[in-house]
């Protein structure tokens, strides 16, 4: 299937027309799932799974089809409150996952996700709502789609000092959407990501090394909006350590994942969204970083046994370290 469509092992990239035929043959022809996704979804879902009900509010686009019914089905049995915009030209985003051993390729097509408008979240009852939120998380993602819509969270965090967290998501966002990522950055009370994306940061800002800690303490100590809060960079390495490093203080401290056997791990897709929803959990709920970070693991290890970004039920609670 790699080479069929011309897709690395362990890659996240934006589909293009020789990739459309992925999501049918998937579908027909290996006996694929059909699982609720989209990667700041699964971090609100993940999120909801922590914290009390009625916690997490989640916006984006979809078209007027059923694969929006299933998102919203799935957004009901999470407890979850979805609030979409609705594309009646295009057919709601998908994303192809290829599942080579534990690695797993993701090819997205955005389709309708593409379509984000901010007049969806300036409407009175939407903007309501976000004034709202004392947490605010945008997907790296969303920088190809809304640059306005990022802007207008950012400055309302930074305006009522709430924390403001961007996820790098995939390692072509900063390489091919530096401006925005640049225009979002000085806002960013939490910047996510994993090796593969600090790396690639760290290459289109031609910083000129491969260190992950001198790379996390970078992103950290980069020009701040809000100097109420500390930027604090977090970088994940799979197995590895995680590394958190915190603005204008030593380190960064590494921090150790929870261990998961390989015979238990089932599907690592939507492992890093579980671990910022986790970790954001333990930001709303007041946690200290080291703890966020420990909520962050724990959730990740429950969403690696399952297949896609998904968690266990019956539900399952998290117990302080």
């Amino acid at each position: 299937m790699l080479e069929k469509y011309g897709v690395k092992a362990n890659d996240a990239i934006l589909a293009e027309e020789k990739h459309m035929g992925l999501y049918e043959d998937l579908l027909q022809n290996r006996d694929a799932k059909l699982i609720a996704g989209g990667a700041a979804q699964n971090t609100a879902r993940g999120a909801q799974y922590i914290l009390s009900p009625n916690s997490v509010v989640y916006l984006g686009c979809v078209g007027a089809d059923k694969y929006a019914d299933t998102l919203r089905s799935s957004c009901k049995e999470a407890g979850l409150r979805a609030e979409y915009l609705v594309d009646d030209k295009e057919p709601t985003g998908r994303c192809g996952v290829i599942i080579t051993g534990h690695n797993r390729s993701m090819v997205t097509h955005l389709a309708a996700a593409n379509e984000y408008k901010i007049s969806h979240l300036k409407s009175p009852e939407i903007w309501a709502l976000a004034q709202q939120a004392k947490v605010y998380y945008v997907g790296g993602f969303h920088l190809t789609v809304c640059v306005p819509a990022i802007m207008a969270l950012a400055e309302e965090a930074t305006k009522e000092n709430k924390v403001f967290a961007l996820n790098l998501s995939a390692p072509f966002i900063p390489q091919f959407f530096k401006d925005p990522l640049a225009g979002a950055l000085p806002y960013c009370d939490f910047v996510i990501g994993n090796e593969t994306e600090a790396l690639a940061y760290a290459e289109s800002q031609g910083l000129e090394t491969k260190d992950i800690k001198t790379i996390a303490r970078h992103i950290a100590g980069l020009e701040k909006v809000n100097k109420q809060r500390k930027r604090i960079a977090v970088i994940t390495q799979g197995t590895e350590e995680t590394m958190v490093a915190v603005q204008g203080e030593e380190g960064p401290k590494g921090f150790a994942v929870h261990p998961v056997s390989r015979e238990e791990i089932c599907d690592t897709t939507g492992a890093g969204d579980a671990f910022a929803a986790g970790l954001l959990a333990g930001v709303v709920e007041g946690k200290s970083i080291d703890e966020s970070v420990h909520m962050g693991h724990w959730l990740a290890s429950l969403s690696i046994r399952e297949l896609g970004a998904q968690f266990p039920y019956p539900k399952q609670t998290y117990k302080a370290q």
